[in-house]
Parts: structure tokens; C-alpha cells; sequence
């Protein structure tokens, strides 16, 4: 047995080490802010020029904040309306997409929401804002024409606006005043909810904002009610927010009282987050669909139900965000999000799968590879793994784009020819009839041609930058008859691309074209009908569990 005197020294030793360690790290805090102050003194007294401290002092902290890890950020008060539409998707405003193609011109009215002010006050896709109380908008660029019309819940904000079509005892290019009240715009995260077929009720959900997973319920009391015998919840892209909201939503579909995620922060105290709402239905057979860009809390959603077995998981590794972030007030409005946490599965899972403490002597990060991942067992005895995201039971071949598709979303071709077309035709048939003709296409692609847009393909970009280096190599002139066979063979003519990618181009246009008529639900019908993933996904048998 252990002497009394022995048992004291070892304490006491413990307690002098965290002392040590205790005043050592304050030190060297108090240490950084001494230097800090100091330098910025010295700065200010004898710095050739006027200090951009606004700048400079912007810059260091993100510097500083952005060597720990991308999520720990500051956010100065002119930020902060930005800040809160990014995290909780809500602004004041009208409730519409804007478009200005050009600084002097005229902004135009891209996409209305369903119900929203601008909506309700008769603002089409198409209409051009000529003025905001008052002011041209020529010559503002749109970010700052879009905070002309943002501002507070209940004030008021008038526009001139040229009407688009006739209506409402105007005609097509009268120019009239609109007066509008602002309003709060919560873009939702359920952004679709429907029956798929005759028994699988379907559930696009976007993020993880205050209130999700009541709308969560709601889309499944619905589909429930039209027959759903099978739910689909669609996670694809989603890059998460509020960790309650994924708990909430994980409680509507396993017992009361189960435990869902824990968490360990700088403490190294594991915090258990179990579910405390009654559950909406234990037993219904659940497909989650997932993708590289499923991330945070979409990852505790799919990761729960992946561990409790309750959920068969679709797609490919998640993106492995295993990091939880608080927000923290700061002198003169400021905020700091900083992680605070890293999360774990029931099974004991972390997902995170970049360890940002430990970092290359260039200061970049990797991956945790899969050799350095350890087993782990749901709540049946399946065995999953740590150390990069969630990977899916059933991996499904995800659907990819030419890089000519990809430039042409980037460059907003399809979303400028979108406007031509509706400024072109009244109306369209209803959504789940609506097809782009092969005439519509054709008028797409004389558009398009006369678009400036990279259109080389994915090999002939590669090429391009491999002559290039043979060039700096020295090694083109040797070479100049296979490079220019190489060359010819990989020249495709703009039309001619346009023509060969019709099949993946199509379904974006349609989507375009659809969500100016019908709105945001009628453009995901459009997707949904050329979404092969999900396709795929119904054909697949469920885990048995």
C-alpha cells in the first residue's frame, strides 16, 4: 500500500505542474499583448506614412485567427448583417435576387421569393429598378445597390421600376413607383418536400438554421400523410449550422433519451447530448443522402443515424467537418466564432479529417490517413470508422460535370440566357411539364457562342499547361509534331462542345428557366427529375437492421 506521505508528495507535485503550466501560458499571453501594444505604439510614432490601421489591423488578426483553423473568425460590426444571413440565412429586405449586368445600368429583378414583399407588390423576374429612394442605381455595382434595398424590419423603401410586361392597368415599359415595407426574409432550409413515388416521401434540406427541425416535422407529417411508407432525406451540400437543430432533427426519429452526440473541448470534459423531445416515428425505413460537401452538423445528423442504425446512409465520405463553433461578443460590436469543441458520434466517432493542430514546417495540414483511423461498432455491432467524415453504407456514383458546364455556371451564361428567355416568352407550361425544345437549345447555343467563357475541356487544359512547361523545359521544339497532333485532336470548336454536353446542359437551363415562372420548389422539381443519385438511391435495398 501507498504511504499517506507518498500519496501527498504526488499530488502536490500535479498541483505544482498545472501551476507551472497555468502561469506559463498566461504569461506568454500577457507576453504577445505587451509585444502587440509595442509594436503598434512604435508604429504609430514613427511609421513614414499615415498607419491604414482599419486595414492592417483586419489583416493580422485574420492572420492570426486563420493559422488555427477556418472556422475561428472575427467578425468587426459593419460585418455583422452579413454575418447573420450567413448563419442564420435571415436579412431584412424585400425578398428577391437581383441582377445588374452592367454599373450603369439598370438593376433587374433575377428571382422573386414565393410570398415575400417583392412578390406580393407585383415585382416580376425581369423588372428593372431604376432608382431606391430616389437615388439612381447607375453607377452602383451590386452589392452596393443590394444594401440600398436591405435594411430594418417595418421601414419602407420605394422604387422606381420599369415594368416588364403589361398588367394591372400598366404596359410593358412604364416606369412606376413601388413602395415597399421591408420585411424579415428567412430563406428556408426545407426547400422542397414531396412524394417521389407512390411510397417514398423525399425532404431537401439546406442547412441547420433556428428552426429547422420543426420544419423537418411539418415535411414529414405531410408526406406521412400522402402515403409515405419510405423517407428520403437529402443532405447533399448541406455545410450545416446550429448543433441543436441537428440533435432535434435526430430526435424526431429514434427513442427519447438516446444519446446522440458528445462533445470534448479545452477542459477534456465530455460534454453527452442526449435527445429530449418525443419522437415522431421510431420505426420508418430512412434513406440519407450524402456528398462531399455534407458537412458539421449534417454530419452529426447522418452519423447518429448511421450509429443507432437507424438510417441507411447514400452517396460518398462526407467532408469530415468535426468541429463546433461558438460565438463570442467583443468590444465595439464585434464577434469572434471560435471552436470551442470537436463533436463525436454515439459510437464514439470524431469525423474531423484535417488535424489542424499539427501542422507541416510550411504550415500546411493534411488529411488523417485511413491507416491512423480506428474501428468503431453501431448500436447492432456494425463496424464504422473515424477519422474522415461519414462514410456511406451504400456509395453511389455521383453525378460530374464537364468543366465547359462548369464555366458556363461560373460565368453565368445559363443564368443570362435564363432572363433572355423569360423576357422573350409570357409564360411556359406548368413545371412538371416543361421541356426545353430543341429549338430553345438551339437559341441557346447562338447565345452562348457569343459569350466569352473558357470552353476548352478538361484535357485540352491540361495540355495547355503541359506545353507550357515543356516550352520552359525546353522541350516543345522536339516535340512540336506530337504536340500539334495532340493539339488538332483536342480543338473542339465552341458549337461543336456546346453540342456534345447537351444532355447535362439541358437540365440546368430548364432549372433556370423554371424557377422564374414557378419559384424555388418548381426548380427542384427539375433537378429531381434528372437526378440520377436519387434514382440510383431507390433501387438500392435498405440495411436490415
Amino acid at each position: 500500500m501507498r504511504s499517506a506521505k507518498y500519496i501527498f508528495t504526488v499530488l502536490l507535485t500535479g498541483m505544482a505542474a498545472t501551476i507551472c503550466v497555468g502561469q506559463s501560458k498566461n504569461f506568454k499571453l500577457g507576453q504577445w499583448v505587451e509585444i502587440n501594444n509595442a509594436i503598434l505604439k512604435e508604429l504609430d510614432g514613427y511609421y513614414v506614412d499615415s498607419l491604414p490601421l482599419d486595414r492592417i489591423e483586419k489583416k493580422g488578426i485574420d492572420a492570426m485567427l486563420g493559422d488555427l483553423d477556418p472556422y475561428t473568425v472575427y467578425v468587426p460590426e459593419e460585418d455583422n448583417d452579413n454575418f447573420e444571413l450567413m448563419i442564420s440565412k435571415t436579412y431584412g429586405g424585400i425578398g428577391a435576387v437581383i441582377y445588374k449586368p452592367e454599373k450603369n445600368g439598370n438593376v433587374v429583378i433575377n428571382e422573386p421569393y414565393m410570398n415575400s414583399p417583392a412578390y406580393n407588390n407585383g415585382l416580376v423576374c425581369g423588372d428593372e429598378i431604376v432608382s431606391i429612394d430616389g437615388k439612381s442605381v447607375k453607377g452602383m455595382d451590386a452589392e452596393q445597390a443590394s444594401g440600398k434595398m436591405k435594411g430594418k424590419p417595418g421601414t419602407r423603401v420605394i422604387f422606381r421600376v420599369r415594368k416588364l410586361r403589361s398588367g394591372n392597368g400598366w404596359k410593358a415599359g412604364d416606369t412606376l413607383s413601388v413602395s415597399i415595407v421591408r420585411e424579415r426574409i428567412h430563406l428556408p432550409d426545407v426547400e422542397y418536400a414531396g412524394m417521389v413515388n407512390d411510397t417514398t416521401g423525399y425532404i431537401l434540406q439546406t442547412g441547420f438554421t433556428d428552426g429547422v427541425s420543426e420544419a423537418v416535422k411539418q415535411a414529414y407529417v405531410k408526406l406521412k400523410a400522402e402515403g409515405m411508407k419510405k423517407l428520403v432525406l437529402d443532405l447533399r451540400g448541406n455545410g450545416g449550422g446550429l448543433m441543436q437543430e441537428a440533435i432535434n432533427i435526430i430526435s424526431l426519429f429514434v427513442p427519447k433519451g438516446s444519446t446522440v452526440l458528445s462533445s470534448k473541448g479545452a477542459d477534456n470534459v465530455s460534454h453527452v447530448f442526449r435527445t429530449t423531445g418525443d419522437p415522431v416515428d421510431t420505426k420508418i425505413p430512412i434513406v440519407v443522402l450524402v456528398d462531399s460537401g455534407t458537412a458539421s452538423s449534417s454530419e452529426i445528423v447522418s452519423g447518429a443515424l448511421q450509429d443507432l442504425d437507424r438510417a441507411t446512409i447514400m452517396g460518398v465520405r462526407t467532408y469530415g467537418k468535426g468541429l463546433v463553433q461558438s460565438i463570442r461578443p467583443l468590444p465595439y460590436n464585434g464577434q469572434l466564432k471560435v471552436t470551442t469543441a470537436k463533436y463525436y458520434t454515439p459510437s464514439g466517432r470524431c469525423v474531423q479529417a484535417i488535424d489542424y493542430s499539427h501542422r507541416n514546417e510550411d504550415g500546411s495540414v493534411a488529411h488523417i490517413p485511413d491507416s491512423l483511423t480506428h474501428e468503431f461498432k453501431t448500436l447492432h455491432g456494425r463496424t464504422v470508422r473515424d477519422g474522415g467524415g461519414i462514410t456511406p453504407d451504400v456509395i453511389l456514383k455521383p453525378h460530374e460535370y464537364s468543366r465547359l458546364t462548369y464555366s458556363l455556371v461560373v460565368n453565368g451564361i445559363i443564368e443570362q440566357y435564363a432572363m433572355k428567355y423569360v423576357r422573350e416568352h409570357e409564360s411556359i407550361a406548368p413545371a412538371d411539364e416543361y421541356h426545353l425544345s430543341d429549338s430553345g437549345y438551339k437559341d441557346f447555343m447562338d447565345f452562348a457562342k457569343d459569350k466569352k467563357f473558357d470552353y476548352r475541356s478538361s484535357a485540352k487544359a491540361l495540355y495547355d499547361q503541359m506545353k507550357k512547361e515543356l516550352e520552359k523545359d525546353g522541350l516543345a521544339d522536339s516535340m512540336k509534331p506530337q504536340l500539334d497532333a495532340m493539339e488538332k485532336a483536342l480543338d473542339i470548336d465552341k458549337e461543336t462542345f456546346l453540342k456534345m454536353k447537351k444532355s447535362e446542359i439541358v437540365p440546368l437551363i430548364e432549372e433556370e428557366i423554371v424557377t422564374r415562372y414557378y419559384y424555388q420548389e418548381a426548380g427542384v422539381k427539375i433537378r429531381l427529375r434528372y437526378d440520377d443519385e436519387l434514382k440510383d438511391a431507390l433501387t438500392k435495398p435498405l440495411i436490415k437492421f
